[in-house]
């Protein structure tokens, strides 16, 4: 069985700059390259989660890619701001535990435009909010995937324990 690397993706800021037109106009680049890894499957982290079905979601994406959708990860609600750093890795890694035996092993990326969402920064491929998805991120995603094929998943990730209680 073909071991399967997540990218976790956000898409205002990645699929289409954030603020202009919501046209996906970035989406064939990333697909392009999430075709050249087999094992590739993405995860959708975008707030779109909490406005539209996953079946909605899917729809965006070509259609030989909407197979390799493997969900959505799950909406946390902080008690306090201060929980807002790292929300979207925290409701990462509460998916990747649902779907995954051993997360600290699992192969795992994200793409998104907002740093302050990721603590593992090793993981992000921060985009430009500005520009979305450009060339440049599509060879740091093939570098990414290439270095999980390669067996390179990097450190565990650090957790919080109240956090999975």
């Amino acid at each position: 069985m073909t071991r399967h690397t997540y990218i976790f993706m956000d898409f205002d800021g990645v699929t289409h700059p954030w603020g202009e037109v919501e046209d996906f106009r970035s989406l064939p680049l990333i697909e392009a390259v999430v075709r050249e890894f087999e094992e590739a499957r993405i995860v959708i982290s975008s707030d779109w989660r909490m406005l539209f079905s996953l079946q909605k979601l899917k729809a965006r994406f070509s259609e030989d890619i909407r197979p390799r959708i493997a969900g959505a990860s799950p909406h946390m609600l902080p008690k306090h701001g201060a929980e807002l750093h790292g929300l979207r890795e925290r409701e990462a890694m509460l998916w990747l535990a649902q779907h995954e035996a051993d997360i600290d092993t699992a192969a795992w990326c994200a793409i998104d435009d907002a740093p302050g969402n990721w603590m593992s920064r090793s993981r992000l491929l921060l985009t430009d909010f500005k520009r979305g998805f450009t060339d440049e991120d599509a060879h740091a995603l093939r570098r990414m995937l290439n270095g999980f094929r390669d067996g390179n998943v990097g450190l565990p990730v650090r957790r919080a324990p109240s956090l999975w209680a």
